[in-house]
């Protein structure tokens, strides 16, 4: 059983450098549905596994200078709060099946709008410019900031339950209030903000007692050497071939943990 999370991790991570798609997406999924894991331990670990794969690629971006701070702070002044608020509320549920009631509901929402992300991110990108220049956009960008804290909250809130959201679904939003940001710049930002949330939330879930440290080490073992060979393949391939696949998949995923939801 060890292998098979060690090559679970390694698949995931192989996608993940292949695509760019946070493995939240995927890894929660495959704990539970594959390896018959409880979803409160699998979203939990999932957590402190991102954390971690996702840490080593900050540094790359912050020496590029394509990280936003400011935008980093904005959103953590919400998603942090949120994410410690849903875990106050999860420990105030009563009964462990209540939990995973509410967990596989909101993994599967997260999901589907995970799924819609990568989609149509190019198409949002475009709408976004745009509309930048408009005066509609022009009087929303005084608000700009505290929707960004508004976003945050809402993300908090998805990751903390789920896993899944601080990857695409916070490009998504940078690119909706930020269309003035390059690509990089946004990917660096969401990746600063994922890596602190998840690392805070999956702290949280440890503190619970929800994290197991053994699967967490060897989902670890695996997906470092998957990212490595993804990321390296990942640049011969065109996006345009992986979002509709990636998409497609995550959509599948998503409705299948809702309607048993």
């Amino acid at each position: 059983m060890e292998f098979a999370y060690s090559f679970a991790g390694l698949v995931v991570g192989f996608i993940v450098g292949l695509t760019g798609i946070g493995g939240g997406a995927l890894m929660t999924p495959i704990l539970i549905v594959v390896f018959g894991i409880p979803p409160v331990t699998a979203v939990s670990t999932d957590l402190l596994y991102a954390a971690i794969t996702k840490g080593g690629g900050i540094f790359s971006y912050a020496k590029k200078k394509l990280v936003e701070y400011k935008i980093v702070l904005l959103l953590l002044s919400g998603s942090l709060p949120g994410s410690l608020l849903t875990l106050h509320y999860l420990k105030g549920l009563d009964g462990l099946e209540q939990i995973e009631h509410l967990m596989n509901l909101t993994l599967g929402v997260s999901l589907v709008l995970t799924s819609i992300a990568v989609f149509f991110r190019n198409k949002i990108r475009a709408k976004a410019l745009e509309w930048q220049d408009t005066a509609f956009a022009h009087h929303g960008r005084r608000w700009r900031p505290y929707i960004t804290v508004a976003m945050g909250v809402v993300l908090g809130g998805l990751v903390t339950l789920s896993s899944v959201g601080a990857g695409a679904l916070g490009t998504a939003l940078l690119i909706l209030l930020y269309p003035r940001m390059s690509m990089p710049a946004i990917v660096g930002t969401d990746l600063l903000h994922a890596v602190v949330l998840t690392a805070v939330a999956g702290a949280g879930h440890y503190g619970m007692g929800n994290v197991d440290l053994t699967l967490l080490i060897y989902l670890v073992i695996g997906s470092l050497p998957g990212v490595f060979v993804g990321s390296h393949l990942g640049t011969r391939l065109s996006p345009k071939v992986m979002q509709p696949i990636m998409g497609s998949l995550l959509l599948a995923i998503g409705l299948r943990f809702v309607l048993a939801g």
